[in-house]
């Protein structure tokens, strides 16, 4: 069973930056495709980001494309998502997610962290 845990969250004014960080209990480079997803108070829990099990290939949602990035350290076992420019609108609890399937839908990620809360004052 991997664990994942997330941190890096906190308070900051729009066009500010954040970065994200995920740390796995064990290895996920040859196993696991990774992927961040965010959830706002009352709504669907949303994809963000993902990234190949390689760190060669990335996918990001519309909405934050040109603002995030995600990348790996597979020698630490840790996933990053570097986040600038933020905006009102990002404010969400922020979750990173583990699974076989590199892919946007999040019932196929097998493995969830705790979540760390983002919030962006206009």
């Amino acid at each position: 069973q991997v664990q994942l845990v997330e941190s890096g969250g906190g308070l900051v004014r729009a066009g500010g930056s954040l970065r994200l960080s995920c740390a796995a209990s064990e290895r996920t480079d040859s196993n696991y495709n990774m992927g961040w997803f965010r959830q706002a108070p009352g709504k669907d829990r949303e994809f963000v980001a993902a990234v190949k099990w390689s760190g060669g290939s990335t996918d990001y949602a519309d909405s934050v494309k040109g603002r995030f990035t995600i990348s790996r350290d597979n020698a630490k076992n840790t996933v990053y998502l570097q986040m600038n420019s933020l905006k009102p609108e990002d404010t969400a609890v922020y979750y990173c997610a583990a699974g076989k399937s590199y892919t946007r839908f999040r019932l196929l990620y097998d493995y969830w962290g705790q979540g760390t809360q983002v919030t962006v004052s206009s």
